[in-house]
């Protein structure tokens, strides 16, 4: 089981740094299968903005990660509480993120 769970990361990220999208697609967003992936394992506001052509952050990369994700969405909630917004995100990390 542990095997299966392993490879099927390691494929998922070979997948990704591969580009898997058509000229068509490529001229409206990025969609296509890594769109899916991103939407199935981070959900859909993450998979909006990968579409738009932001990448991925740790703290979205971290969700996967079964312990660390418990730690990342105290760590969000703490600063949710605070009141952060993206614009602030955005000019910490860039727009690139953001």
């Amino acid at each position: 089981m542990k095997k299966i769970f392993v490879y099927s990361i390691v494929g998922l990220l070979l997948m990704s740094a591969v580009p898997m999208t058509t000229e068509a697609q490529t001229a409206q967003g990025r969609g296509g299968v890594a769109g899916l992936f991103v939407g199935c394992c981070f959900g859909i506001r993450t998979a909006g903005q990968w579409n738009e052509g932001k990448d991925l952050h740790f703290r979205d990369w971290g969700r996967i990660i079964p312990v660390v994700n418990l730690v990342l969405a105290v760590w969000d909630g703490i600063e949710g509480s605070q009141g952060i917004t993206t614009s602030d995100l955005q000019a910490e990390y860039g727009a690139q993120y953001f």
